[in-house]
């Protein structure tokens, strides 16, 4: 599948971002929530679709994020986008030692070494009760602006812009890396890891690249989302966080970077409307779920893009 070109995104997102100056304060906190989930998708994407290492343990760096980001909120009172960010480097620097263990393996052991880590990040913060409040989680996490006075962050809209900015700024870095030659060695390792490194790359260092990226991303949304819902639990480390972030971006396409954030947020309205509808709206969803597999077998990025190719030639072909 083609990428999408960077200024329609960012354009966008931009139109997202202006959305929270006209919606009614409820639609944007859903469309907040979205666009945080969005980018929680994008930060999976890179594992999933650009270096083909599936990941049932995405709920780790999410989680880890948010209690960093919950952390320096609840004691420093730093401003929320340095409380993000040093969620973001945090989570990143955990990923190395953890990245260096699962990028070992591939397939089926990454897969479930990836949730084994999850899994322990589970134990740790519903254990470690002193610190991270145990199965009570941190309540109460501000959202104010600090000793930078940056107050506007408080207010539904303010915060609204700077998810909208995090989503932007991650797509730019996550698609600069993958045109970029360690990108492109990603790719190469994707697609045949023996020849890759014949030609002298190292598939193992080239996926802790990915690896550790994707979790930064991941760890990003995760102190967004801490902001957001002004309270963290264990169960932002539960696996079905992981399955569900892996259902979105396997909806949107994988490889694309924009189909899941597409995906992210179709599935997020779908559910939200559909629980509100009917009892039923697991039965309803999978309905979709179906749909979807026999009509877009690429995802709705790819549906897209072949529904407008298909209408390209048609233009093409007419007299």
């Amino acid at each position: 599948m083609t990428p999408a070109a960077p200024r329609a995104v960012l354009a966008a997102i931009a139109v997202l971002a202006a959305l929270g100056f006209v919606l009614p304060g409820y639609a944007v906190t859903l469309l907040t929530e979205a666009i945080i989930l969005a980018l929680f998708a994008l930060s999976l994407d890179l594992l999933v679709g650009h270096a083909r290492l599936v990941s049932f343990g995405h709920a780790g760096p999410w989680g880890f994020g948010a209690y960093v980001a919950a952390g320096l909120l609840l004691v420093l009172q730093v401003p929320l986008p340095v409380a993000a960010l040093v969620a973001a480097l945090a989570t990143a620097l955990v990923a190395v030692p953890v990245g260096w263990l699962c990028v070992r393996t591939t397939g089926v052991a990454f897969a479930m070494l990836s949730l084994a880590f999850a899994q322990l990040g589970y134990a740790v913060v519903f254990k470690w009760s002193a610190v991270t409040g145990g199965s009570d989680g941190l309540p109460g996490v501000p959202r104010g602006g600090g000793p930078l006075g940056l107050d506007w962050l408080a207010t539904r809209e303010g915060f609204h812009v700077l998810a909208a900015l995090a989503l932007a700024g991650a797509y730019l870095i996550a698609r600069g890396f993958t045109v970029s030659p360690l990108g492109r060695v990603a790719a190469a390792v994707r697609e045949n890891e023996a020849r890759a490194q014949a030609l002298g790359y190292d598939p193992r260092g080239t996926r802790l690249a990915v690896f550790v990226l994707s979790y930064g991303l991941a760890g990003l949304a995760g102190g967004l989302y801490a902001g957001f819902a002004r309270y963290v639990s264990p169960e932002l480390f539960f696996w079905t966080v992981s399955g569900h972030v892996l259902v979105m971006v396997i909806l949107g396409g994988a490889g694309t970077l924009v189909g899941p954030m597409i995906g992210a947020m179709a599935l997020f309205f779908l559910e939200h409307q559909l629980s509100g509808l009917t009892e039923s709206w697991g039965l309803a969803l999978g309905i979709v779920f179906i749909l979807v597999v026999i009509f877009a077998p690429r995802g709705l990025m790819g549906w897209v893009e072949g529904a407008l190719r298909r209408g390209g030639r048609a233009s093409r072909a007419a007299p």
